[in-house]
């Protein structure tokens, strides 16, 4: 982690895509057991003596589907690291599926659950095979495995152990992002796994300063060239770039003033022409970046002047209010309320202040920095953010939350709601849903006979 990062303290100009697709194909083995002749990467299905060898054990997308609650009541820790002791022996399978799916497990597993004294024990033993997999498997085996080591440094935090995997995965990631041949959806997980963990864990400047460059040199092909129109045509290569430039706007939060300036000074007056783009989805990304590098520019001067700020705030105010028939309601719907918020930042130096509930626990983002530090650790931890920000020292250094909050065990149960209850609250809001429906068509179908 650079000298001058301080996990403490405010950020500058502010207060602050592997899920458990895994089928039963990847059901976890003995604890410690080992496979006899196993190779490990062969395309081959597993052998008929592997699959009996790992019955008789639960699906290790289970952990994304359940969490830490149904861990509390149907099982104990050590069951849980008996489970995923036997997904680590599971990453050398001979079977891609196998491997891919105990990949998702592990993974699943340390995003509901804080492990750190397990994964510490373990992670050289997890990051060799993060490594072999990246290097050998192949596109849903790739992705697994980047998004595992995502989540492996957040478990960890800053630190010794962190730098050791990000030294030793952070080639091997830089390699495939950097790959034209590599699958694009690879080559996304890639860029943000990449980001997250240099991150939390880089230590030299220099490193930080050729992650940046690595990013930049993907996401600014799609910046506007002199012999374009005036709208940039999206590629398959999009979602690429949209990965690469939210990473990069990550890790500009934590580099040093002089790093900052130089980026706004190369960036600012091209990175609007990406809100031409026809992808909804790079236009938010350019617009929320925009915002932040102005927050950024006035948290070191507080005058900061913007030449093209009339034509700037014209585009902004367009997509804040476009009504482009040719685009889809849902597209125009949160194009128009990001927008709103990013034209308000611009304009008028303001930020809508979101809440964030976590247990008996709330957080406010109240700068632009905040909310994207949140949503990208969002988009890592999935529906596991919530039990990090209460028990994850890191995550909690990072949002200025202080301490985990310790709670007694009666405060916990009273906190707790089943999957039956949770399964009654969701079929209950589905049927409101489903009847409000109802009476807008038969309201719609009165209009028409009326007619």
């Amino acid at each position: 982690m650079p000298k001058n990062k301080k996990r403490n303290t405010p950020h500058r100009g502010g207060s602050a895509g592997g899920g458990g697709s895994g089928a039963a194909a990847a059901t976890a083995a003995t604890a410690g057991g080992q496979h006899r002749n196993v190779q490990p990467f062969s395309d081959e299905d597993a052998s008929i003596e592997t699959m009996s060898h790992c019955s008789g054990y639960s699906d290790p997308s289970s952990f994304a589907e359940d969490g830490p609650e149904v861990l509390d009541e149907e099982g104990t820790q050590e069951d849980l690291e008996y489970k995923l002791k036997g997904l680590i022996d599971l990453t050398l399978d001979k079977s891609a599926k196998t491997r891919q799916a105990a990949l998702e497990g592990i993974k699943n597993a340390l995003a509901s659950k804080m492990l750190y004294e397990f994964i510490l024990e373990r992670r050289m033993t997890l990051t060799d095979s993060i490594e072999r997999c990246l290097k050998k498997g192949k596109s849903d085996e790739q992705r697994a495995a980047a998004a595992l080591a995502s989540v492996l440094s957040i478990q960890l935090g800053p630190g010794i152990e962190s730098e050791e995997i990000l030294k030793t995965l952070g080639p091997v990631l830089k390699k495939i992002i950097c790959d034209g041949a590599a699958s694009i959806q690879v080559r996304q997980t890639c860029a943000t796994c990449f980001g997250v963990c240099s991150f939390i864990a880089t230590d030299d400047i220099t490193e930080l300063y050729s992650t940046l460059e690595c990013l930049e040199n993907i996401f600014t092909k799609s910046y506007l060239k002199e012999k374009d129109t005036t709208v940039i045509c999206s590629t398959p290569n999009t979602v690429l770039h949209i990965s690469s430039l939210l990473a990069w706007t990550l890790l500009l939060t934590i580099c040093p003033i002089n790093e900052v300036k130089k980026k706004l000074e190369t960036h600012f007056h091209k990175l609007p022409s990406l809100l031409s783009c026809d992808d909804v989805n790079m236009r938010i990304a350019a617009g929320e970046s925009l915002a932040l590098l102005f927050e950024l520019a006035r948290g070191i001067e507080s005058d900061f002047f913007y030449e093209d700020m009339e034509s700037l705030t014209q585009m902004l105010r367009a997509l804040a209010t476009d009504g482009n028939k040719h685009r889809a309601k849902v597209d125009k719907r949160k194009q128009r309320s990001v927008f709103r918020d990013v034209l308000r930042a611009v304009e008028e130096r303001d930020f809508p202040t979101e809440t964030v509930k976590f247990g008996p626990e709330r957080m406010y983002i109240d700068c632009w920095v905040k909310k994207h530090t949140y949503d990208t650790f969002k988009e890592v931890l999935g529906s596991g953010m919530q039990y990090h920000l209460q028990s994850n020292e890191f995550l909690r250094n990072v949002f200025e939350l202080g301490p985990p909050v310790m709670l007694d065990a009666a405060t916990l149960k009273t906190m707790k709601i089943s999957r039956f209850e949770r399964h009654l609250y969701n079929s209950a809001a589905f049927k409101a849903r489903t009847k409000a429906r109802s009476k807008c068509r038969d309201k719609r179908a009165d209009v028409g006979e009326f007619f």
